[in-house]
């Protein structure tokens, strides 16, 4: 219901023809004439290619891949399908085009066993044959469905077309063409299900129950590419450019086809859950012909087509793919003839990707150095492999600009160049290679500048972000990722993420039932509303819309869930209402009194008492849902156009973008336009968060974004601005086609308050307006037996109060100078920080510190005073780590026999080896820079050796430095010799220059 086994000698071939295009993936057969069909035949070894326009079956050897012989048969050759026992091959011939005195509208029947041929006569012009695993084909006329048994030769009409549809569907309009002018078939790996698509008609026919059963559709654009594919079980398969249930319902839909019926192919491949598909897209044909665009595959998930790489080809399929049976290799249909491609090799070609998807450098106060980061860039396939990579932004540099994987590349960032924009720049580097066969994706660069005045840390989201919600009954928040095709859950308390949820093709808006229990999200390329339990985070049932409509947005109130869905068959949006427990949707006959018909670009948001439903639209008109009478019972147009926030209160109030409205939709205030346009928008209460950024006609400011509370209980509310204050970056704005933004929650801890920002989400603190207070800094530590001695490189804990508003921990390497707002220094010297919380930061001294030093920390709230302490060269100190049914900390020694923590019960033999974790054992060498971890090889071994002693007895030093992999953490390799004593309470020692710890352990022999 559409809108709509082969042992390779080499893995890999290049096609030299293509050179100007770069690396390409495949090799080309060509059949000097137009391929129309194909055929793989395994235990022969061939692949037959019907040479429509030669009048020829070509046969092409699966091992050197060349034509080793031809098979003369009557003209036009336009469909092939081999029996499952592989003796028969049919061939349908397209009689239109027929030359005089030859057969027309015919099959021919080519016993392969025998070498034999037969011509057999059909009323009608056969279109597409596919055999089940009975061993009979199913041959598709332009009038009528045949079943041909090849060992009798025998024709059974199973329906004409016309009765078909008038059994399945509701008797078509006169106007119905009587026949289907082409067709493309395929059967499914096991063999028992067929699908076809012609021009207006989609059909399913089960072989074992001899049935058949089809849907009249309307495509804009056309199927293109008339292909059809079928997965093994024959659950699904793809049409052209949709994926379909067995109910002729997109499961997804490529975005943006073109439609062109001649240019691409798809192939499904079950084994690996992967559709191999090259699809003409409205990029591909504006501007330029699809022959003079480099020739593309995408490799998509076969659920919802979510793109996983992109491969450049030698020439573009045209046509029918097939799969061997071993899956490594698909054969295609393609301008020359046919494309061998080794996508089960695909891991073995040159490819090139960036290791991390992006960079963040984050300005700050305390630092205005050049920030330089490193970016790995390798090929999946372990290969050494070219290219190149560049910026076009000032101030942000690469070095080297050329490589061969695996290559480590420095970015650098010269925040001085940024100082006046105080938002959050974003650019990319552009990653290209001559010899990959992928396209490479380039590099996001996140480049923040922020005054102290702006509040809220940003956590770096990669992709379309489109919708937001918090959760109201669990402190958690979901994000409408749309590029992934995804909703991401994550944990309020610590932003954490906690799962991701696959959703169809597109993802639009998102919906909570009014009972908290399901989660609800339409997508623009598919047929389904996804549904979600939220207790287990699992996907349910779908909604399928009735009329196969596109849900672009949904709420749900106490009495109905509504969607306003874009139509599949053409017409004007409209309403419908869903029903998610027998999974389907009705189009509402009206909207109360008013016309069920809205315009494209609306949205719908529920009131949180479940009283009302409000729906805005781009073409400024409102519309309210009442929830009690079950109807629409407002409808008014007062602006010309509307975008931009929306939202509904549980007090009859209502926001538009700068709009106030009261119960009845008039306008109660306008919001100042000032700051910019309007992002997000929330009520809490009786009181309402706002966010707004300067304007930008691709939805992202580089200018630092603002947040207003509002008091909503009086009659000026639009006036009653609590307090304006700038954030961190600006939040996302309104594009075309998808104006209106939901970007702001408030979380039900109310802890925390969410915004989808330019990085992905900014976190507020609830109290993010609170005045800010001096940070004071009360004691400075090592972090592994808060011990005031400290050595260059180690972890240390700065404790005090008013250190952050927020508790973070940061992922990122290398680590940041400031996290949250925060920042310190010693000396002078921007120190990386692991951790912030308002009265603990966890941070590393940095290694060129020794002697006499003042820490300093700076937050919004002003610049602590000063605080010295002495850094000396050596101080170890061992980690300490809680254990499950232990009452205190135990020190982090780990037996290396059993890879298990020390303790009474599990001690220390003798001969063990173990592994003691410190920190504090000072410089290396080589050195390592501070806030990066430390690397495996070279090990950075302390120049300072440590000495251990158990006991009385030194015990052999087998290594002492950084543990490989970590940021300030060393470890210490000993070997127990025989000769140490034995007892309850054995003191460890480690000594180090001046500096010495103990530790009580159990020996025993």
């Amino acid at each position: 219901m559409v809108s709509k086994a082969i042992c390779w000698k080499a893995a890999i071939f290049f096609y030299v023809g293509a050179a100007l295009w770069g690396g390409t993936f495949g090799r080309v057969v060509a059949i000097g004439g137009h391929a129309a069909d194909l055929a793989l035949d395994e235990p022969r070894g061939v692949l037959y290619v019907a040479n429509f326009t030669a009048n020829r079956i070509e046969l092409v050897s699966l091992t050197n891949y060349s034509i080793q012989t031809s098979i003369n048969v009557a003209p036009q050759p336009s469909s092939l399908a081999l029996s499952p026992d592989d003796r028969f091959l049919l061939v349908a011939h397209y009689g239109n085009n027929a030359a005089p005195g030859s057969p027309s509208n015919a099959l021919t029947v080519i016993d392969l066993n025998a070498n034999t041929q037969q011509v057999f006569a059909l009323g009608a012009p056969p279109l597409g044959v596919a055999f089940g695993i009975d061993g009979k084909a199913l041959v598709v006329t332009s009038s009528d469905f045949v079943l041909f048994d090849p060992v009798l030769g025998t024709t059974t009409e199973l329906e004409t077309i016309p009765g078909l549809i008038a059994k399945t569907l509701p008797q078509p309009a006169a106007t119905f063409p009587p026949n289907i002018v082409a067709a493309s078939m395929n059967v499914s790996g096991d063999g028992l299900t067929i699908y076809g698509l012609g021009d207006t008609i989609q059909f399913r026919y089960d072989v074992t129950t001899q049935s058949l059963s089809a849907s009249l559709y309307t495509a804009s654009p056309p199927l293109g590419p008339r292909v059809v594919s079928v997965s093994q079980d024959g659950s699904y398969w793809t049409a052209g450019w949709a994926l379909e249930d067995k109910q002729f319902y997109n499961i997804s839909q490529f975005a943006n086809a073109s439609g062109l019926l001649s240019y691409g192919s798809t192939l499904i491949d079950s084994s690996r859950n992967l559709i191999y598909s090259q699809v003409a897209t409205k990029a591909t044909t504006t501007g330029a012909t699809a022959a003079s665009t480099p020739p593309v595959m995408q490799i998509v998930d076969s659920d919802n087509l979510t793109i996983r790489e992109q491969i450049q080809l030698p020439e573009n399929l045209a046509g029918k793919s097939a799969l061997s049976s071993d899956n490594m290799t698909m054969y295609g249909i393609s301008d020359s003839g046919v494309l061998v491609l080794p996508v089960g090799s695909i891991n073995q070609a040159h490819r090139v990707v960036s290791a991390q998807p992006g960079l963040v450098f984050r300005g700050n106060f305390c630092d205005r150095h050049v920030g330089t980061q490193t970016l790995t860039i390798v090929d999946p396939s372990g290969g050494h492999t070219a290219f190149n990579i560049s910026s076009s932004t000032a101030g942000l540099s690469v070095s080297p600009a050329f490589g061969v994987t695996p290559a480590t590349i420095s970015v650098s960032v010269d925040p001085n160049v940024f100082a006046n924009q105080k938002g959050t720049v974003t650019a990319s580097l552009t990653l290209q290679s001559a010899q990959a066969v992928n396209i490479p994706s380039n590099v996001r660069v996140l480049i923040n500048s922020q005054d102290p005045s702006q509040r809220g840390i940003f956590v770096d989201v990669p992709g379309k972000l489109v919708d937001l919600l918090p959760d109201a009954n669990r402190n958690r928040f979901y994000v409408l990722r749309q590029d992934q095709n995804q909703v991401q859950v994550y944990d309020g308390s610590n932003n954490a993420l906690l799962a991701t949820l696959r959703t169809g093709n597109t993802p639009m808006g998102m919906a909570i039932t009014f009972d908290n229990n399901y989660l609800l999200v339409g997508c623009d390329n598919s047929h389904y509303l996804n549904v979600y339990d939220l207790t287990t985070l699992q996907a349910v049932n779908p909604v399928r819309m009735s009329g196969g409509d596109y849900v672009q947005s949904v709420a749900a109130s106490a009495n109905a869930i509504l969607a306003v869905t874009r139509s599949a068959a053409g017409g004007a949006p409209s309403i419908h209402r869903i029903d998610v427990r027998s999974g389907t949707s009705t189009k509402l006959p009206s909207l109360g009194v008013y016309t069920n018909t809205v315009a494209l670009n609306s949205v719908l948001t529920a009131a949180p008492n479940g009283s009302s439903i409000l729906m805005a639209s781009s073409d400024g008109s409102v519309m309210l849902y009442d929830a009690n009478t079950d109807t629409f019972t407002i409808s008014r147009k007062d602006y010309s156009a509307l975008s931009g926030s929306y939202a509904a209160s549980s007090y009859n109030q209502y926001v538009v973008g700068n709009h106030f409205l009261n119960a009845s939709l008039v306008a109660a205030g306008q919001f100042e336009t000032g700051t910019g346009a309007a992002s997000g928008f929330a009520f809490v209460d009786q009181f309402g968060y706002r966010t707004t950024a300067p304007a930008s006609a691709t939805g992202i400011s580089s200018s630092p974004g603002n947040i207003e509370r509002l008091d909503l209980s009086t009659p000026s509310a639009s006036t009653s601005v609590t307090k304006a204050t700038a954030i961190v970056e600006a939040p996302l704005l309104g594009t075309t086609g998808a104006i209106f933004t939901r970007t702001l929650a408030p979380l039900y801890s109310r802890n925390t308050i969410i915004n989808l920002t330019v990085s992905g989400f900014t976190v507020l603190p609830w109290t993010y307006d609170a005045a800010t207070v001096i940070p004071v800094l009360t004691k400075v530590v090592n972090a592994a037996d808060s011990s005031p001695n400290i050595a260059p490189g180690g972890l240390i804990s700065i404790y005090g109060q008013q250190l952050s508003p927020v508790n973070l921990a940061t992922s990122e390497i290398p680590l940041p100078t400031a996290v949250a707002n925060s920042c310190l220094t010693v000396n002078g010297l921007p120190i990386p920080i692991l951790f912030v919380s308002p009265n603990q930061i966890n941070a590393q001294m940095p290694f060129s510190m020794v002697g006499n030093v003042t820490v300093i920390l700076r937050t919004p709230g002003g610049v602590s005073d000063n605080y010295n302490t002495t850094i000396l060269p050596t101080a170890p100190s061992v980690f300490t780590t809680s254990l499950p049914g232990l009452d205190a900390p135990v020190a982090t020694i780990v037996r290396n026999s059993n890879g298990q923590m020390v303790t009474g019960s599990n001690p220390v033999h003798l001969g063990d080896v173990l592994v003691i974790y410190a920190t504090g054992l000072g410089q290396t060498a080589p050195s390592v820079q501070t806030g990066m971890p430390a690397p495996a090889s070279p090990l950075a071994k302390a120049l300072s050796a440590p000495v251990v002693t158990l006991g009385s007895t030194t015990l052999p030093l087998l290594y002492a430095g950084l543990a490989p992999g970590e940021i300030g953490v060393y470890q210490i390799n000993v070997k127990v010799p025989n000769n140490v004593p034995q007892g309850l309470s054995i003191p460890l020692k480690i000594s180090q220059g001046a500096i010495s710890t103990s530790i009580p352990i159990r020996v025993v022999q």
